[in-house]
């Protein structure tokens, strides 16, 4: 089992910035590939940004590359999510998940565990 709690959400205007950060708990993080999703209201949940267990290979939604980055602190059992020059339209619940076993970083059925995600809203 793993358990992994999202913090860092909230409500900034566009342009500004904000980091996520997912605490894992339970199992060893340091051996499991890690990603971010979102899922805004009425819309399906969708991939933001992926990145591998030692955290050399990262992966980007395209509507995301260039504004958002993805980290991970292995002895610190976290995965961090900095969001810059943030628009409405990032506007989502985010949630963070855990890829243990083979699948495609960008597909949330290859993830096995998930957090209880965390509001991200962006006015105009």
């Amino acid at each position: 089992q793993v358990q992994l709690v999202e913090s860092g959400g909230g409500f900034v205007q566009a342009g500004c910035s904000l980091r996520l950060s997912c605490a894992a708990s339970g199992r060893t993080f340091s051996s499991y590939a890690m990603g971010w999703f979102r899922q805004a209201p009425g819309k399906e949940r969708e991939f933001v940004a992926g990145i591998s267990w030692g955290g050399g290979r990262v992966y980007y939604a395209d509507s995301v590359k260039g504004r958002f980055t993805i980290s991970r602190d292995n002895a610190k059992n976290t995965v961090y999510l900095q969001m810059n020059s943030l628009k409405p339209e990032d506007t989502a619940v985010y949630y963070c998940a855990v890829r243990i076993h083979s699948g495609s970083p960008e597909e949330a059925r290859s993830y096995d565990y998930w957090g209880q995600g965390t509001q991200v809203t962006v006015s105009s």
